[in-house]
């Protein structure tokens, strides 16, 4: 492709894609196969190479550590410098990432490669920014389903890549994320336009496109959003859903290794997979076009408790189910009514900020995220490594429980939508 003719792509982006979303999507969706292919692994993986399952939530705990070292570099990084050379950065160290875990043959290795991964982790964050960026607040729900359909998409396909390619070996399904990794980079090179888009609301060029973002020493500045009740509503929300959500990923093949059995055997890698994949075929039926109806009907809040409501039934249930045909049934429940939750908060925390709050609040969310990332694994590990089973999955269940009551606190004293901090 000749100098002008790129010139002329960058200049109107919109004649390329019907939709400034478009790159994004196909973006956050390659890059959440290669997470999702390597998710089901993961814990068989260690295991193979000597670590326990304490040692196992330890080593998902270090990505966490490094992303919320680096995320909010890099998100200040986005805001001076565009997003598309910060998704470069974070995809390529992805790349690095998963092939260094492909080559490892010492457990040291694979959390080298966890912590290299970590390090440059900021596709998703800087992926909502622009989400952020290009559309408007009542817009903005729907749009940031776009990564609950990627997510929905690649717990269908990724998982279901990792259960065909763990028959040749541990390895392959490495690969083939690293393959996807590479991908993604060509993806962000060839479709993401160089020119920044245009913004839905201006702002001064010294906070930058999405709001200025704090460091990870600057936590004290974050303290003014905890003492807006609504704000601080909804971020003890966003706590105790990630708390959640990271017990229940982190934990549950160690968990279905010692819980259930299929042909005799104990479940491995393969029918991980599998159920991962169904999981996600359920989450893609209702991010396709349910979940945008409910909330229009409905509202925001509703869907959100909505979603806290099955995903506490949901996974307290798990604990209690002993047979693989029994955790399909419940989790089939938990999928289709907690599918909204994510978006719908995602944008509700969103809207309650101030026009120039966008990248502050979402790189605190993003910071929330990580440290239930850090915590939730190793106490997910240490539960599952006493074969305390039930009390692993009653644990995560609990935790959406008291998200559901602060949801209700919220909605007896909710402010409009456009509240500012």
């Amino acid at each position: 492709m000749n100098t002008p003719q790129l010139k002329a792509d960058e200049a109107q982006p919109a004649s390329r894609f019907a939709s400034p979303l478009l790159p994004i999507f196909l973006i956050v969706l390659v890059d959440i196969l290669g997470f999702t292919i390597v998710l089901p692994l993961l814990p068989f993986y260690a295991e193979q190479l000597g670590a326990s399952p304490t040692v196992v939530g330890t080593l998902v705990a270090m990505y966490a550590v490094c992303q919320l070292i680096s995320g909010p570099i890099l998100g200040q990084l986005s805001d001076r410098f565009g997003r598309r050379p910060v998704l470069l950065v974070s995809q390529a160290g992805t790349l690095v990432g998963f092939v260094m875990m492909a080559l490892a043959g010492k457990l040291w290795m694979v959390f080298l490669a966890r912590a290299i991964d970590g390090a440059t982790a900021g596709n998703l964050s800087t992926a909502q920014a622009y989400i952020s960026d290009v559309t408007k607040p009542e817009e903005r729900t729907r749009s940031f389903a776009i990564i609950g359909i990627a997510f929905g998409f690649g717990f269908l396909v990724g998982p279901g890549i990792t259960g065909l390619l763990a028959h040749f070996s541990n390895q392959a399904p490495l690969w083939a994320a690293s393959a996807l990794s590479l991908t993604s980079i060509v993806f962000t090179f060839f479709l993401l336009p160089r020119k920044e888009p245009a913004h839905q609301h201006p702002e001064d060029p010294a906070t930058g496109p999405g709001g200025k973002r704090l460091s990870l020493i600057s936590w004290g500045q974050y303290l003014k959003y905890f003492r807006v009740p609504q704000m601080s509503r909804l971020l003890v929300q966003w706590c105790c859903f990630s708390l959640s959500f990271s017990t229940f990923i982190a934990g549950f093949a160690l968990f279905a290794e010692r819980r259930y059995q299929y042909q005799g055997h104990p479940v491995g890698v393969v029918q991980i997979g599998w159920i991962f994949a169904f999981n996600g075929f359920i989450g893609i039926i209702m991010q396709g076009g349910v979940v945008g109806k409910l909330v229009k009907r409905f509202g925001e809040r509703r869907v959100v408790e909505m979603g806290f409501l099955g995903s506490f039934l949901g996974y307290a249930a798990i604990g209690f189910t002993y047979t693989i045909y029994q955790l399909l049934a419940v989790m089939t429940f938990t999928a289709v009514v907690g599918a909204g939750l994510r978006p719908a908060l995602t944008s509700l925390v969103t809207k309650q900020a101030g026009r120039r709050e966008q990248g502050v609040i979402l790189g605190l969310t993003q910071s929330l995220t990580s440290l239930a990332q850090i915590t939730a694994p190793p106490l997910a590990g240490f539960l599952i490594g006493r074969y305390w089973l039930t009390p692993w999955a009653t644990w995560a269940g609990v935790l959406s429980g008291l998200a559901l009551l602060f949801e209700a606190r919220a909605s007896s004293s909710a402010s409009p939508a456009n509240e500012t901090v």
